[in-house]
């Protein structure tokens, strides 16, 4: 963060200052975690009905906070009082960034791949220049100020994730940073049962290309309709990315290896160039496009732009995160969260890796689709077997529409099973795979990556699996269904 006074502070704030030194600078974090304060920083003290903040202030001090911003005072501690210490924060972060006229900020939303995108662009633009960009998926009223803070006199680049549960949510995220580079990747049905529609997801998306200034840049996914519809709605600049043939930034010619990465031809105004992903998933391909588009605004020319591209790694985790068991399993590890859309993304890619193997889908509970619910979960369930899944484990009651949706195709040559909690799914793995199989795991938080830890402890400890190469797996001690009932 930029130094200030606590009585810019206090100004930024509209708070008061108590028993604190108008004069006395910020020149640390901003911070809102006790455990991380260091000389110089401000806490943040947020009331809460379990844990209040205001409780940690003095020991915050002691640990070098030149003061607190909270609600309430706290005898003994320099404050800067305001009505609401999360809103206070907000105007902070505005401030900070008000004052920083050599700063870009990149803005970027979606239904899904918003966070593997965002870590993408700041791969990119850390190579033009100091970027800070938010860990994860910190993309809320908290995580989006706080990573504002970190922005610095030397900064250049700042790149923030934006989610949205209900039309004006995007609006006020840009109010606290307003960008002038704004990416929409996609409009799915990814918390629909908040919105209630596609076209109000895309009504609360398209806030972030509504914010953008005249001489701002508006990145439009080409293939996704709602998506392209939103430059309408814009004064900025409009670039298009995708495998439209109307695109700007365009990927021709895709095609996947073994593991699933893509290769493709990189098009772009100016020229072409072929590109190698390291990266897993025929999705990356839009994900990259996206990232590339906004690297070239920022100044990154062709050639190097595709070397970079092929550089890309995996930031956050449990997003796409393959890795070979020393008993010659594949894992995908795409646990992290999990909606229609991202489903049928990762099996796709667990199709694709799976090619002459054979393919096992340990899939769990999708949250926040409301009356969509039990459609949406039958229809993954529906896509697996389409797609020749071998082997199905759904986890948890709450998924089993997908079983029911899996076993509703009657030419599917595969098996499913509804299984009751995470060690179930952990057991039944255990007994059955076999040397070369592709195991995908992916759920929406409902601990499935406990599945994948085991895996991966499993693969750590050296315990295999339970078959043998060329063995039938052993059957499990649950009902299974397979395709043809």
């Amino acid at each position: 963060m930029i130094t200030l006074s606590l009585a810019e502070v206090a100004s930024a704030v509209d708070g008061r200052l108590v028993a604190a030194d108008p004069q006395t600078r910020v020149t640390g974090p901003v911070e809102f975690d006790s455990r991380k304060v260091r000389p110089g920083a401000l806490f943040v003290a947020f009331p809460g009905e379990k844990v209040d903040g205001h409780d940690y202030a003095a020991g915050a001090v002691s640990a070098g906070a030149v003061a607190v911003l909270g609600t309430r005072e706290v005898p003994g501690v320099p404050m800067v009082l305001v009505d609401d210490a999360l809103a206070a924060m907000g105007r902070l972060a505005r401030a900070v960034v008000d004052r920083l006229p050599g700063l870009t900020v990149i803005g970027l939303t979606g239904s899904s791949g918003k966070t593997t995108t965002k870590d993408l662009i700041a791969q990119l633009a850390a190579r033009l220049g100091p970027t800070v960009a938010p860990p994860g998926s910190f993309n809320n009223e908290l995580g989006h100020p706080y990573t504002a803070l970190q922005a610095g006199p030397e900064t250049r680049y700042l790149v923030m994730e934006k989610g949205a549960r209900g039309v004006g949510h995007v609006r006020y995220l840009c109010d606290v940073v307003p960008p002038r580079i704004s990416v929409v990747l996609n409009v799915g049905v990814a918390h629909i049962g908040e919105f209630g529609s596609r076209e109000t997801i895309a009504l609360a998306k398209g806030e972030l290309v509504e914010a953008l200034p005249a001489d701002g840049l508006a990145v439009l996914n080409a293939d996704d309709p709602l998506v392209e519809a939103m430059a309408s709605r814009t004064v900025a600049r409009v670039v298009r990315y995708g495998e439209a043939a109307h695109a700007d930034v365009r990927a021709e010619d895709v095609t996947l290896d073994d593991r699933g990465r893509p290769s493709f031809t990189l098009v772009l105004p100016e020229g072409s160039a072929p590109v190698r992903l390291g990266l897993t998933g025929r999705h990356q391909v839009s994900n990259c496009l996206a990232a590339a588009a906004v690297a070239r605004e920022l100044g990154m020319p062709l050639a190097e732009l595709a070397t970079a591209l092929g550089a890309l790694g995996l930031v956050s985790t449990r997003r796409m995160d393959v890795f070979e068991r020393t008993d010659g399993v594949t894992v995908i590890d795409d646990s992290y969260n999990a909606n229609p859309a991202s489903m049928a993304v990762a099996l796709r890619a667990l199709a694709g890796i799976g090619r002459e193997r054979r393919t096992v889908a340990v899939l769990g509970y999708m949250a926040e689709l409301g009356p969509f619910e039990r459609d949406g979960h039958a229809e993954v369930g529906r896509l697996a077997a389409e797609l020749g899944v071998d082997r199905l484990l759904v986890v948890g009651e709450p998924a089993a529409p997908i079983h029911e949706g899996a076993t509703s195709v009657g030419d599917w040559g595969g098996e499913s099973v509804l299984l009751t909690d995470q060690a179930a799914a952990v057991e039944v793995l255990r007994s059955e795979l076999r040397r070369g199989d592709v195991v995908l795991v992916k759920g929406s938080r409902y601990r499935t990556w406990e599945v994948a830890d085991a895996l991966r402890a499993d693969a750590a400890t050296g315990d295999g699996f339970g078959g043998s190469a060329g063995s039938e797996p052993a059957g499990p001690a649950v009902a299974t269904e397979g395709g043809t009932a």
